[in-house]
């Protein structure tokens, strides 16, 4: 039998909750602070940069709910904020609504639905920096704190991960019989 999260109140609360809408300032902070990130955890994977600089001038716009980030690909494979108004190439819209469920389909290792529209090479190129580029986040910190500190965050981080992924794998496979159970299933 399948039990209801002690936290699913937290949920509902959350998707009724009307989202203020921060400052502009806060926005464009926000969008040039997740560029350098990106360009970051690319810089540290060459062949990803490659792939991009045959995508150079193009633009990608994401979008969540009311939130969306303009991307342009540059000529060194980086990635800048696009002017205002740039027509995008491809437009990716992450379809799922619900911030908890999102949260879990990456914890899990899911990539989140999203509807596609655009430029299919553009698409396939983003299709593998998402599949194949990932963030070492235990190089960077050993490069702050050393070595031996940073393996055992990153190890702690990864015992914490692995148990929230699966509870969170388990609590879908209950979701998943009690639909079953009670016809519905999607």
């Amino acid at each position: 039998m399948a039990t209801q999260s002690p936290f699913s109140f937290l949920e509902d609360f959350f998707q009724k909750l009307p989202l203020p809408t921060p400052p502009a300032w806060a926005i464009d902070e926000a969008h040039r602070k997740c560029v350098l990130v990106l360009n970051h955890v690319l810089m540290q994977e060459p062949q990803a940069m490659q792939r991009l600089v045959r995508q150079s001038g193009r633009v990608v716009l994401t979008q969540w709910r009311g939130f969306t980030f303009k991307l342009l690909v540059t000529p060194a494979g980086l990635l800048d904020l696009a002017v205002e108004g740039a027509t995008p190439d491809l437009t990716l819209v992450l379809t799922e609504e619900s911030p908890f469920s999102l949260a879990r389909n990456l914890m899990q290792g899911d990539k989140p639905p999203v509807r596609i529209e655009g430029d299919v090479q553009l698409a396939a190129e983003v299709n593998w920096l998402a599949d194949n580029v990932r963030w070492d986040v235990e190089e960077d910190l050993s490069r702050v704190i050393g070595d031996a500190p940073a393996h055992m965050l990153a190890q702690g981080a990864r015992t914490v991960s692995g148990g929230l992924r699966d509870f969170l794998g388990q609590k879908a496979k209950d979701k998943a019989a009690d639909d079953t159970r009670t016809g519905n299933a999607a």
